[in-house]
């Protein structure tokens, strides 16, 4: 290792080691696990693992540490600066071209959905969507993608922040059916939403991952009601998967 120069600040370093202690296959961690994936002492990590938490960066339940959904800020500011939106966007514009309805790109910040990439068709729902809106992430396709990627854990913590608000007459608003629903989402790996959001809007969604397997970002197709669901899975869906794989093959090169 290269030494370090006179302005290095070793704390920082080891606050970051915290974070990037949870992976994927450790999602959940004691005290005494992230002193010693960190190297650190168990006084040091618990310093650490405090101020994180009083940032809301993680969540303890009394023996376990875990990572937040605000974590996905310190990504995002990359992702929607340098990369994700600019990747993204001629895949959209392609895809719109192709099946002649609107599509977005959103990604989870806390138990919303935010657009940060959109290219429509025509206006479809009565409340306008641009770059920067949000939804309540249960109720929409790519939300529900968006929650679908997440650890059980994790989507135990968010569900019991959000309020399940009958939107529509369609709206899933029963804890239960919301968590089987995400759990048909990940094994199909995309999620089709009809009229909970809006009433005469549906939309179907798909993931896009990044390098390590975890779902970053959602992108959507969205129609009038006047479409069938049947026809959505059979024109939409197939253009749609095309357009993730796209996105995340240019992710993985670096475009």
């Amino acid at each position: 290792m290269s030494p370090r120069g006179p302005d290095f600040v070793q704390s920082l370093e080891r606050g970051l080691a915290v974070i990037r202690a949870f992976d994927a296959d450790h999602r959940s961690l004691t005290l005494s696990e992230v002193a010693a994936a960190t190297g650190v002492t168990r006084a040091a990590a618990r310093r650490f693992l405090l101020t994180l938490a009083e940032l809301g960066y993680v969540r303890n339940d009394g023996r376990y540490f875990s990572l937040t959904a605000r974590v996905l800020e310190l990504g995002y500011a990359y992702l929607s600066s340098q990369s994700l939106p600019e990747v993204a966007e001629p895949h959209l514009e392609a895809l719109v071209a192709q099946v002649n309805e609107s599509s977005s790109l959103s990604v989870l910040d806390g138990t919303d959905i935010v657009y940060v990439a959109r290219v429509p068709v025509s206006r479809i729902m009565t409340v306008a969507i641009s770059v920067g809106t949000r939804f309540p992430a249960y109720a929409t396709s790519m939300g529900r993608v968006l929650l679908a990627g997440l650890s059980e854990q994790a989507l135990d913590k968010l569900l019991a922040e959000v309020k399940l608000e009958k939107l529509t007459g369609r709206t899933v608003t029963s804890l239960d059916a919301l968590r089987a629903e995400l759990a048909r989402v990940r094994a199909q790996g995309w999620a089709l939403v009809n009229q909970e959001l809006e009433e005469g809007l549906r939309a179907i969604a798909a993931p896009v991952r990044d390098q390590s397997g975890a779902v970053v970002a959602a992108v959507n197709v969205s129609t009038h009601a006047t479409r069938t669901l049947e026809s959505m899975r059979r024109d939409l869906l197939p253009p749609l998967l095309a357009a993730t794989a796209a996105i995340e093959r240019d992710l993985r090169a670096g475009v």
